[in-house]
């Protein structure tokens, strides 16, 4: 009897890795473990504004459902004046809502890609691309960012990526887990790269307010001069709320374009028609609180970034620069490969960290923690950390003396040394 096939969009490997299989193992065995790879920060124990965005979602609007395909205009009026007040300009009427970030890349992918056509990702990067290109029926191509002392953009890199299937290019600003923003120069060369080869510039910014420099200027993608700009952001984590499940993306670039454009989303949106009315009603409410639980996140993040590179100064530990974001990069000792090291680490100090190449992170060795840990926890597992690698540098180091003072020990029969 046939069998119904599944497609190719979800050919994934699920089979466990020695450490997904290890995490499984201990929490099976009630093990308590520092997970140093939280991203939810409502379990970081930051205060919010519950009344405030309680009164929002219970609004009488709530109650009844007038969907609109681009989102309630009250909606979009309040993002564009939240934007406004932070530089960028854009119209109401060029900015669709969505149920998440990774719900507006699947609708820039459809509205921009045929199947088989590409889009260009930065590397490192976060793994979401693969498997929303792969469900969206998209190739990958990437760029890549370098590290001497800080990241920095391989021009040439993004001009190799680009084929004639290439439709469009990635940026994340900052970068994650890097923690780079894309300075004015590197802003302005991706725009000559997309005027060039006519290629929309997708513009993930959800990290974009939390620098670690409160005082820097950092200008967002929408400014970008090129054929078609899309930014993308959300509460998620401008407001710490990732269950509230609502993010927007903004159009700019030549105006037929941009017209064509959002004429589009709009159809996109108007099918699945995702996010919910109590969300949109509580927006406006909810965005007069980032400047509490954001700011709060904001210093949090930059603070333990601070302690990291303090508590781990002077050890086989580098703490890669960055600039902002949720998390940081480790340079550990090159005795093991990163999974190695994740494995490690979590049998010998019970911290649970990513292994680089989770991001696409090429240099060796390296592992990537968060930055939301609340500061007992974030500084228990820097020294956790710190022990762990230096008691192994060590025990690598007795090693041969161990096997040579064995060897001695064992010689003691006939016809050995010890006889002479």
């Amino acid at each position: 009897m046939p069998c119904p096939q599944f497609s190719h969009r979800t050919v994934w490997e699920f089979q466990e890795n020695p450490l997904t299989h290890l995490v499984r193992q201990l929490r099976e065995e009630g093990k308590e473990l520092g997970d140093w790879t939280v991203s939810n920060p409502t379990l970081c124990g930051f205060a919010y504004a519950r009344e405030r965005i309680a009164a929002g979602l219970m609004q009488p609007s709530s109650f009844v459902y007038a969907p609109e395909p681009a989102g309630h205009p009250s909606a979009r009026n309040a993002i564009a004046g939240f934007l406004a007040s932070r530089g960028v300009e854009v119209s109401s009427d060029r900015i669709l809502l969505t149920a998440s970030s990774s719900e507006g890349y699947s609708h820039l992918f459809r509205l921009l890609c045929n199947p088989g056509e590409s889009i260009v990702i930065p590397k490192p990067g976060y793994p979401l691309f693969e498997d929303l290109a792969r469900i969206n029926d998209v190739a990958l191509q990437t760029y890549r960012f370098h590290y001497a002392g800080a990241w920095h953009l391989d021009a040439e890199s993004v001009r190799r990526a680009v084929t004639p299937s290439t439709r469009a290019i990635v940026v994340v600003h900052p970068n994650n887990p890097t923690g780079n923003f894309l300075s004015a120069g590197e802003q302005e060369m991706i725009g000559r790269i997309a005027q060039e080869y006519g290629l929309a510039i997708i513009a993930d910014e959800v990290f974009l307010t939390f620098p670690f420099d409160r005082r820097s200027t950092t200008p967002s993608c929408a400014h970008i001069n090129a054929p078609l700009v899309f930014t993308l952001n959300g509460v998620s984590k401008m407001a710490g709320l990732p269950q509230m499940k609502l993010g927007w993306l903004t159009v700019h670039g030549d105006e037929p374009l941009v017209r064509q454009a959002m004429q589009r989303l709009e159809f996109l949106a108007d099918t699945y028609l995702s996010v919910n009315t109590p969300i949109q009603m509580a927006l406006p409410e909810i965005l007069t609180t980032v400047d509490g639980v954001g700011e709060s996140i904001r210093s949090r993040v930059a603070e333990n970034y601070r302690v990291l590179g303090a508590a781990l100064g002077g050890s086989a530990i580098s703490v890669l620069h960055a600039e902002g974001g949720w998390n940081a990069v480790l340079q550990l000792p090159r005795t093991r490969n990163d999974e190695a090291w994740a494995v490690h680490l979590l049998k010998q100090s019970g911290v649970l960290v990513y292994p680089g190449h989770f991001f696409d992170l090429d240099r060796e060795a390296c592992v990537v923690v968060s930055l939301l840990p609340e500061d007992h926890l974030f500084r228990a597992y820097c020294a956790r950390l710190r022990t762990a690698v230096e008691d192994d540098i060590v025990n690598q180091l007795l090693d041969p003396l161990q096997v040579r003072t064995i060897s001695l020990k064992g010689s003691s029969g006939p016809g050995s040394v010890g006889d002479g």
